[in-house]
């Protein structure tokens, strides 16, 4: 029995050859398809992300589960690359380190932002579809389950997904959230069509904002934007008119001063009558002048300001990062041990029915010849099934309970091998 990881990932390896060896949604099901066409009766689920590439497989019989050579010919051929150009960047991992490994990515312990929460529906994704195509198998149902539940865990016992840790996330959750309680009746204006500007008006899109208006010197730009999320480009010469209708401004250019001054700011409040402002001001060179933060009504934050708690949020969770591995050293030991005493199960069988096979031969042999020379009754017939059931269960007990505590500890197979040696046990 055999459970195995072989990849790569960002640790050890560069964006470059990562992309080599990705695998888009669409061809999972078809590179499955062929491996298992390879290694026929090999349980397999593929794990491709920006971050990692990793085909885990397992196996009933550890003899028969893919080798590292075969795995790097796998992705070489599937991919027209030269094995020996990958082969020492791919990276193997088996038994307890393969479960370890596994648990630690579903929960984001391993990734790029450690407490990201994209990593997690990933590894859901890549088991639904190993699992749809019948690529999967006992094992990997187990160690995949096993997975999201402790990233479950994790999520609830600890405060590591609770703190947010990105600029757009913070700027949204940390702080527009604390000034408005509802975001479906506001007017938000958004400057700037870059990815920053993006992902925040994408929290803000769900938490409910509707009347969304983008604004870019590139009116192109800003309609691919608003085709992508939500809301209406405008021209630039809209920021003006929007400005004053705005309860929330982002500002993400690229500008290398201020597009809105001081002085441009003033003309603009006369016509808010005094309406306040929330302006998320993200850019670097900033976009507003510092000096509108202090003009009556206007709460204007910059990316120093978010970058504070991003950094304090990071602290945070770096603090829990030691319960979280607590939490998946104690369902790695939990789970080998399961599987440690799920591997002994059809040897305790085996040597259980031997015993029973012997017992059977003795008792038919003695009750004949105790039947023979007439001392023998029902009666006496019983109490001799009854002993010498009583004799093969006392000789069993102590391996098999010996057995029994190696597999509640995750021990390795010493024990097991040798009692199939000692009761000469056969596949």
């Amino acid at each position: 029995m055999k459970v195995q990881v072989i990849g790569c990932n960002h640790h050890t390896t560069d964006i470059e050859f990562r992309e080599r060896l990705a695998f888009q949604p669409n061809q999972v099901p078809d590179a499955l398809d062929r491996f298992q066409k390879t290694h026929p009766g090999i349980e397999a689920v593929l794990l491709s992300t920006c971050n990692r590439v990793e085909l885990y497989t397992a196996s009933e019989k550890s003899a028969v589960c893919p080798s590292h050579e075969e795995v790097v010919d796998f992705f070489a051929a599937y991919h027209g690359l030269n094995p020996t150009d990958i082969a020492s960047e791919l990276r193997q991992l088996s038994g307890e380190e393969a479960i370890r490994h596994l648990f630690t990515t579903a929960a984001s312990l391993d990734s790029m932002v450690v407490g990201e929460a994209q990593i997690l529906s990933q590894v859901k994704q890549a088991y639904e579809m190993a699992n749809d195509g019948d690529f999967t198998g006992p094992l990997t149902h187990a160690s995949f389950q096993a997975a999201l539940r402790v990233a479950k865990r994790i999520a609830t016992e600890t405060a590591l997904h609770k703190r947010r840790i990105s600029i757009p996330s913070v700027a949204v959750a940390d702080f527009a959230s604390q000034f408005f309680e509802r975001f479906d009746d506001k007017t938000i204006l958004v400057i700037g069509a870059g990815e920053m500007g993006e992902e925040t008006l994408q929290y803000l899109i769900d938490l409910n904002a509707t009347d969304i208006h983008i604004v870019n010197r590139s009116i192109e730009r800003a309609e691919d934007l608003a085709s992508r999320t939500a809301g209406k480009a405008q021209p630039w010469e809209m920021l003006d008119p929007l400005l004053i209708k705005a309860d929330l401004v982002v500002s993400t250019t690229g500008a290398n001063k201020p597009i809105v001054t001081i002085d441009h700011y003033k003309d603009i409040s006369q016509k808010r009558f005094q309406r306040p402002l929330f302006v998320l001001d993200l850019a670097v060179p900033r976009d507003f002048e510092p000096a509108i933060g202090d003009e009556l009504g206007v709460y204007l934050y910059s990316i120093d300001d978010l970058q504070a708690v991003c950094d304090k949020n990071q602290r945070a969770r770096q603090r829990e990062l030691p319960k979280a591995q607590e939490i998946v050293e104690a369902e790695t030991a939990k789970f080998m041990a399961e599987l440690t005493h799920r591997t002994t199960i059809p040897w305790v069988k085996q040597l259980r029915e031997q015993a029973d096979s012997i017992k059977q031969d003795e008792l038919a042999r003695l009750l004949n010849k105790l039947e023979v020379l007439g001392e023998l009754g029902e009666q006496g017939k019983k109490e001799l099934e009854v002993s010498f059931d009583r004799l093969v269960n006392k000789l069993l007990h102590p391996p098999l309970e010996s057995l029994r505590d190696d597999a509640s500890k995750g021990l390795e197979h010493g024990l097991l091998d040798a009692l199939k040696k000692l009761f000469q046990l056969r596949e």
